[in-house]
């Protein structure tokens, strides 16, 4: 790799532990490379915000901020450039399988040793894609799921963010004291939330949105995310 010393790489968990695990594997890898790091998803949209020219994001699934794949849909809809591999805990086939779908250029399973991280990582700055090997990705999701996945993707950064936070359960007001916009923007993110969708509520956009991954974007973050 010719561009080692001008790398600049984001890892996004919220453990201290696994975040300083990962950095010395890149560091190893890419001794030249600047690396930045992010304990939740508010702290990553500051730092993206605030940086520019980043060559990859390692983003956990279940950090605080996020739920299900929340934060994965906002960072391929607001930073289409910048190439985002998932390390989670949650290795099920399906859930491989709809990272990949939502954008992701690879994932990595937390339990990977360190000379397959390294592998990974660089496959996608390459700009290749990357899965473990061992997991078969060739069944597909049934019909529905598919086109709920679809429906998700065509939502704008700020519709995903308007969705995360009626997962919350916050109201209009709550929603737009948040993202500093008018509650006459929150209803209209939400009535195009649902169209996109093709739900009649708040209550079945967030449900639909939840089906995706078990209910976990209903639910909340998990500790082993």
């Amino acid at each position: 790799m010719d561009r080692t010393t001008s790398f600049r790489l984001v890892i996004a968990d919220d453990h201290p532990l696994f975040r300083g695990a990962l950095r010395e594997a890149l560091s190893r890898q890419f001794p030249e490379a600047e690396l930045f790091e992010a304990g939740g998803f508010e702290d990553l949209q500051a730092l993206l915000e605030r940086e520019s020219d980043l060559d990859l994001i390692l983003l956990d699934l279940t950090m605080p901020g996020v739920r299900g794949f929340s934060g994965l849909m906002y960072l391929r809809a607001q930073y289409p450039g910048i190439p985002v591999v998932v390390v989670s805990a949650n290795e099920e086939a399906g859930v491989i399988r709809n990272c990949m779908e939502f954008g992701a250029s690879g994932f990595i399973p937390k339990t990977s040793a360190a000379e397959t991280m390294r592998e990974a990582i660089a496959a996608v700055l390459e700009g290749r894609t990357w899965t473990p090997r061992d997991v078969d990705l060739s069944g597909g999701s049934d019909k529905e799921t598919q086109a709920l996945v679809a429906r998700l993707a065509t939502l704008t950064p700020q519709q995903v963010r308007v969705l995360m936070m009626l997962s919350e359960g916050l109201l209009n007001k709550q929603i737009a004291y948040e993202l500093g916009v008018s509650e006459a923007t929150v209803k209209a993110h939400v009535s195009a939330i649902l169209q996109k969708l093709g739900v009649e509520s708040r209550t079945q956009a967030v449900i639909a949105a939840s089906k995706i991954e078990g209910g976990t974007w209903a639910q909340g973050s998990q500790p082993a995310g």
